[in-house]
């Protein structure tokens, strides 16, 4: 059963604000991290070391993945944190969204299919922009102006 309990597609911040985000920023968590090189978390997180960004698995099952350190959660992470990507399950939002801001992230990112309204709610009270319900890698092909 789809959960249509949930904000319209225009919760989501304008393209220029997500262009702003993806040309400002130079280090992405990704959470939920797959070692497998089919999911869809491996091909973004790959395409996103290609496109020049920095980024860290936070996968609490492996000690590194590709061939980067790993860490358990965003909170552990020791540098600071532009983007929160995350390939989870909603109900696993809220604690992710909390290390979000606790981190001092710019944004927090919500892949397709990850909406979670509480956790969308807690990020934009703290001042981090939310995007739900989007990947980034297609949002940076569509918006970033061809090199």
């Amino acid at each position: 059963m789809k959960d249509t309990n949930h904000e319209p597609p225009g919760c989501n911040p304008s393209d220029a604000v997500i262009v702003e985000l993806l040309e400002n920023s130079r280090t992405i968590a990704v959470v939920g991290l797959s070692p497998k090189e089919h999911r869809d978390s491996n091909r973004v997180a790959r395409y996103l070391i290609e496109a020049g960004y920095d980024v860290i698995p936070v996968n609490p099952g492996h000690e590194t993945l590709l061939g980067r350190t790993c860490y358990k959660r965003v909170s552990d992470i020791p540098l600071k944190v532009d983007i929160v990507n995350c390939f989870l399950a909603p109900a696993r939002m809220p604690p992710v969204a909390e290390e979000a801001v606790d981190s001092g992230a710019r944004a927090l990112w919500m892949q397709i299919g990850v909406i979670h309204d509480e956790a969308a709610a807690r990020a934009r009270e703290a001042g981090i922009h939310v995007v739900m319900d989007k990947c980034i890698m297609v949002e940076y092909r569509k918006l970033r102006p061809a090199s």
